[in-house]
């Protein structure tokens, strides 16, 4: 990427005190952006990533909001107007899990993974496209009039048992993604899907943290290697430049081939 190709655009990144969003959070800082580090309780961290951002000669600023909350969706969006004017572009990167057998799934599980995967994404892809809007094109910085990345699963394909609400919430954002890109689309605003594969994450430490696991992990890999939160990053940062101004309303999977089901590999 070029180290100016969002030079002079505003970008929030939900969850990004940790893992992935931290690598989307660096990569655009890198690319150019000013960058938001949105985070609901590890202030600690959010500003480590200020800190590691900035002493590369990057602008960026740590925002607490929990997304799965209207109001303070909305006042952390004044708060990011107050420090940078507008928004140019929106990664939707905050989740979680709350893992559970189907059968002893609690009504507190399933609402909290919805509420921060998926309606999370609603409440902060509503707000910046009402900027987009207001704001429109402005000529020299971006060919769209905003960008919004919703960040998925490869588990918005591939069925997880005892991960329903997880994979409810990915299959959701999938759909979420496809009819707001349409839309938006008549307003130069593009919104794209990022479908992670197994990446070395907090979230999944349990999947990659020891030999066994890491090998186990791999046999659902046919690339053979763990995924890094860098790799997202770069693909998130050419994914709203102008490099990739024609890409809307798709999901774009990077999982080492996990989405090409290897266990039927030796089965054809």
């Amino acid at each position: 990427m070029n180290s100016t190709s969002l030079k002079g655009q505003s970008a929030l990144v939900t969850g990004a005190d940790s893992g992935i969003g931290k690598g989307v959070a660096l990569a655009l800082a890198a690319a150019g952006a000013n960058v938001v580090i949105n985070h609901v309780d590890a202030h600690e961290n959010a500003e480590k990533t200020v800190d590691e951002i900035t002493a590369a000669g990057g602008t960026a600023y740590a925002i607490h909001a929990d997304i799965s909350n209207e109001a303070e969706v909305q006042a952390m969006f004044a708060e990011m107007y107050r420090q940078y004017g507008t928004i140019d572009i929106l990664v939707n990167n905050a989740g979680l899990q709350r893992d559970s057998r189907f059968v002893d799934m609690t009504l507190e599980q399933w609402n909290t993974v919805i509420s921060i995967n998926l309606t999370g994404q609603f409440l902060c892809s509503r707000e910046a496209a009402k900027e987009f809007i207001k704001r429109g094109v402005v000529e020299g910085r971006s060919r769209a009039a905003g960008k919004i990345i919703c960040m998925s699963s490869v588990h918005e394909v591939i069925p997880w048992a005892g991960h329903v609400n997880y994979a409810a919430s990915k299959g959701g954002i999938s759909m979420f993604m496809k009819s707001i890109a349409q839309e938006l689309a008549p307003h130069k605003i593009r919104v794209v899907g990022i479908g992670p594969g197994a990446i070395q994450t907090p979230i999944n430490t349990s999947a990659w943290d020891t030999p066994d696991a890491l090998n186990k992990l791999l046999t659902l890999i046919p690339y053979n290697r763990i995924g890094e939160p860098d790799d997202i990053g770069k693909l998130a940062a050419w994914l709203v430049s102008d490099e990739a101004d024609y890409i809307t309303g798709t999901t774009i999977f990077m999982d080492g081939g996990m989405t090409l089901y290897p266990g039927f590999a030796d089965n054809g």
